[in-house]
């Protein structure tokens, strides 16, 4: 699958923003002190850890909107499977803006990047079998399109990017709603033809329910994985099946081998360890560039 760059009105004002914070009202004091506006530099990101490299356009517009000479090429581009000491770019340009730009770029690639990477992990425990890793709403505030592209990245997909995509019918919904039943045909009767209904159910008996009435999707919540393999033969065709609740590397695998169609897992955009990304000056390590 070709990875689609993010355009730059997605993420610009998130760096802007972020580079503000860090800027504070004086500007980097520390850099204008010590290094001469003249002078220029050669670094290179150097991967730490192994990894999946997700955020290069992010950290190339954080490092040009404090100085536009700055040039950023990828040696690895996003998508790219890294080993520690792997160069994943080369930048080049006014020593100061390199300094100042530094850790608004590091702290949006490498979570970036982190995000990727975990997601990496769950996608190659489902490998061998039809389960796509998908993402959820369970993201930074204000960062959602950034963290849902670094999901793709490592080779996962996306679930809904609001609420506006498509109803998805969960506990708290059927609670208010009296039972599944009316939560169904409510969201049936309040629908447009384009949209999708999913319907969260953690017991095999809801899941007959929902597929009585007619869904697009089942969320099979917190289920075992007998339970799962049971839910999957019970939808057959008539449904989506959607596994979610305690997914991890370990678990994935046997998760995906039930036949269920999609995995999601919240953890991969909102806990997911930021992978350990460095910015190394090449006056200092010339022999290892």
């Amino acid at each position: 699958m070709t990875l689609t760059p993010l355009l730059p009105v997605v993420y610009e004002p998130l760096v802007r923003t972020a580079l503000l914070e860090d800027l504070g009202r004086a500007g980097d004091i520390t850099a204008d002190a010590i290094v001469p506006a003249d002078k220029r530099a050669s670094l290179v990101l150097r991967a730490r850890q192994p990894g999946v490299v997700a955020g290069l356009d992010i950290a190339r517009c954080a490092f040009q909107l404090v100085n536009p000479a700055i040039q950023l090429e990828a040696e690895r581009p996003d998508g790219s499977v890294v080993a520690p000491g792997d160069v994943i770019a080369a930048i080049e340009g006014p020593a100061r803006g390199l300094l100042t730009g530094e850790r608004t770029a590091l702290n949006f690639l490498c979570h970036l990047s982190g995000v990727a990477t975990a997601t990496a992990s769950l996608v190659s425990a489902a490998q061998g079998t039809k389960a796509r890793i998908v993402c959820t709403r369970k993201t930074t505030p204000g960062l959602r399109a950034l963290e849902k592209y670094a999901v793709r990245a490592g080779g996962g997909s996306n679930h809904r990017f609001g609420l506006d995509d498509a109803i998805l019918i969960k506990d708290n919904h059927i609670a208010l709603a009296g039972d599944i039943r009316t939560a169904i045909e409510r969201a049936k009767a309040h629908a447009g033809h384009l949209v999708k209904i999913e319907v969260e159910v953690d017991t095999l008996a809801q899941l007959e329910q929902a597929l009585t009435i007619g869904v697009d999707a089942v969320l099979l919540d917190n289920m075992t994985v007998e339970e799962l393999r049971q839910a999957v033969a019970m939808t057959g065709r008539r449904a989506i099946t959607e596994a979610s609740g305690r997914i991890t590397a370990e678990t994935a695998k046997a998760i995906a081998a039930t036949g269920v169609d999609l995995i999601s897992a919240g953890w991969l955009t909102h806990s997911s360890a930021a992978l350990d990304i460095g910015l190394d000056y090449l006056g200092l390590n010339r022999q290892a560039a």
